[in-house]
């Protein structure tokens, strides 16, 4: 199943503590998944790609599962509010990137102006 899903069984268990997938067990303790968990795991691997968190997709899951009106807005919702995050988290990344590349254009500087015997002081 692992193989077939793309994930590591570690990845199969956790899915599994999160509540996000379920196994029935063989007499001597072996996980048995039915084919139908092969798409879901991979449905599982797309949401968590996309940087959602194991709380958001249990909230998202039963949308796809058993689509209805309800279960369609409680996914709009929490995918446009996981959208929003991501947003956010962009900003603060292309924030972050500015402020090293003005660190590098000071280094830059800095070294030039040392190369051609500029005190930095005194420029």
């Amino acid at each position: 199943m692992a193989e077939r899903a793309g994930v590591s069984v570690r990845s199969l268990r956790y899915y599994e503590e999160q509540g996000l997938l379920t196994s029935t067990r063989t007499p001597g303790g072996q996980r048995r998944y039915d084919e139908a968990d092969v798409d879901r795991v991979r449905y599982l691997r797309r949401l968590y790609a996309a940087g959602l968190s194991s709380r958001s997709i249990v909230d998202i899951l039963p949308c796809a599962q058993s689509p209805s009106e309800e279960t369609a807005d409680v996914a709009w919702v929490r995918m446009t509010e996981e959208r929003e995050k991501l947003d956010e988290r962009i900003a603060e990344l292309i924030r972050t990137r500015d402020s090293l590349d003005e660190l590098i254009a000071a280094n830059r500087r800095h070294h030039r102006d040392a190369a051609h015997g500029i005190d930095a002081a005194s420029a």
